[in-house]
C-alpha cells in the first residue's frame, strides 16, 4: 500500500515537472523566435527607409529625365540579366503622354503578388539616387558610336571630382570591387559645342559589357558598351532621342545610378522582402514578410496645397512623381514561422520617411 501510495504521488510530481518543462521550452522558442524575427525586421526595416530617405539623392531638384520614346519597347525595371521579378514581368517607367521617364521615386501600387485574398495585391516601391562610393563622375566621356562610350583616365582631376582622402585616383571603370558590370545603369550630362550655342542632354543607359584599360600615357581609357536589346531596354538606338545614338561625338561626364526596386517574391516559401538593383540579381532582404503597402504624400504646386495619402502616387491626381514629399509606409509585415499554431507572431512597421531630395519646392504644408 505504501508503496502504490508513493508511486502515485511520484507519478503527480512527475506529471508537473514534465508540465512545466515543456511550458518551459516552448517559452523559450518563442521568446528566441520573436527575438530572431525582430532582428530581422529591424534589419530590413533600416535597409528600407534608408534608401527611401535617398530617394532623388544627388539626381538634382524635381528630377525627371526623359528616358528613349517612339519605338513601341517602354524601358522597364524590376529586370536583371536573366529574368524579370514583378509578378514575372517589368515594370514600365511612368509616362507623361507617350514619353517615359526616370524619377526618383516610382510608386508600384498593386504591382506586387497576392498574399492574402482578402487584403489584395501587395505594393513595389522603386527608389532611385546617384552611386557616391564609385567616383566616375571623375572620368570625361566621349560618345564614340550608337553603342560605346570611352571613358577616359584624368591626368588632372576636374572640378566636380572631390575623391575621399584615402584615394588618390579616381577606381578604375573595370574595377572588379566597385567599377561598372553589365546590368549597371549609367546617368550621363553630356555637352554639345561650346560657349553660348552650346546644347546639353541627359542620356541614361544600361552597361552590357565593359573594356579593360587600353590606351598609352595621357591617353588612356576605357571603352564600355552599351548595346541594344539590353535587359532593361534602356538601349534604344533607333529612338528619336534619350538615346546615346542621338549624342554621338558628345563630351561630358557620366555618374551610376541606382534603381533599388523592393518586392516581394512569393514564388518560393515563406515569401520574402527582396532587393534588386539596376539590371542585377535580386537579393533577399527579410523572410516570412506577410503584406507590403504603401501611400504618399504630395504637394500641388499649381494649387500650392498638399495632396495626402495617395496609394497610386498621386496618378490618379494627375501629379507627378516628383512632387511627392513623403512616402508612407502603411504595412510591411512579418509573421513568424509558427503561423497558424501555438507560438505564433507578427510585428507590423507602419511608418513615414520624407523625400526631401525629389521636389523642387521644399514646402510641406501642415
Amino acid at each position: 500500500m505504501e508503496m502504490l501510495v508513493a508511486m502515485a504521488l511520484g507519478l503527480v510530481v512527475l506529471g508537473a515537472a514534465v508540465q512545466l518543462y515543456t511550458q518551459g521550452v516552448n517559452a523559450t522558442w518563442s521568446v528566441s523566435q520573436r527575438a530572431e524575427m525582430q532582428q530581422d525586421f529591424r534589419a530590413a526595416a533600416d535597409m528600407l527607409t534608408r534608401d527611401l530617405s535617398l530617394a532623388g539623392s544627388g539626381l538634382g531638384n524635381n528630377v525627371q529625365i526623359a528616358l528613349p520614346a517612339g519605338t513601341g519597347t517602354l524601358p522597364v525595371y524590376g529586370c536583371s540579366q536573366t529574368a524579370c521579378y514583378l509578378n514575372g514581368t517589368g515594370a514600365a517607367y511612368p509616362t507623361q503622354g507617350a514619353q517615359p521617364y526616370l524619377y526618383g521615386l516610382m510608386p508600384g501600387w498593386k504591382f506586387g503578388p497576392v498574399l492574402n485574398g482578402a487584403a489584395g495585391p501587395t505594393d513595389t516601391v522603386t527608389v532611385v539616387y546617384t552611386d557616391a562610393s564609385f567616383y566616375l563622375s571623375c572620368y570625361s566621356v566621349k560618345i564614340t558610336s550608337a553603342t560605346t562610350a570611352r571613358f577616359t583616365v584624368p591626368t588632372i582631376l576636374p572640378a566636380n571630382c572631390v575623391l575621399p582622402s584615402n584615394l588618390t585616383a579616381p577606381q578604375a571603370v573595370n574595377d572588379p570591387v566597385v567599377g561598372l558590370t553589365p546590368g549597371d545603369v549609367a546617368w550621363f550630362s553630356l555637352t554639345n559645342g561650346v560657349g553660348a550655342g552650346a546644347t546639353s542632354s541627359p542620356v541614361i543607359a544600361e552597361v552590357t559589357g565593359v573594356g579593360s584599360l587600353s590606351g598609352t600615357g595621357s591617353n588612356q581609357y576605357y571603352d564600355v558598351t552599351f548595346a541594344a536589346n539590353d535587359a532593361l531596354q534602356m538601349n534604344q538606338p533607333a529612338a528619336a532621342g534619350g538615346d546615346l545614338a542621338n549624342v554621338l561625338n558628345w563630351t561630358g561626364s557620366a555618374t551610376r545610378i541606382l534603381v533599388i526596386t523592393y518586392y516581394i517574391d512569393n514564388t518560393i516559401n515563406p515569401p520574402r522582402l527582396m532587393r534588386q538593383v539596376s539590371g542585377h540579381q535580386p537579393m533577399p532582404v527579410a523572410e516570412n514578410v506577410a503584406f507590403l503597402q504603401f501611400s504618399y504624400d504630395l504637394y500641388d504646386s499649381a494649387t500650392g496645397s498638399a495632396v495626402t495619402n495617395q496609394a497610386d502616387g498621386g496618378a490618379s491626381q494627375g501629379l507627378t512623381p516628383s512632387q511627392i514629399t513623403k512616402i508612407n509606409i502603411l504595412h510591411m509585415a512579418m509573421a513568424s514561422t509558427l503561423h497558424g499554431v501555438t507560438g505564433y507572431q507578427g510585428l507590423d512597421l507602419q511608418t513615414s520617411v520624407s523625400a526631401r531630395n525629389l521636389t523642387f519646392q521644399n514646402n510641406y504644408p501642415q
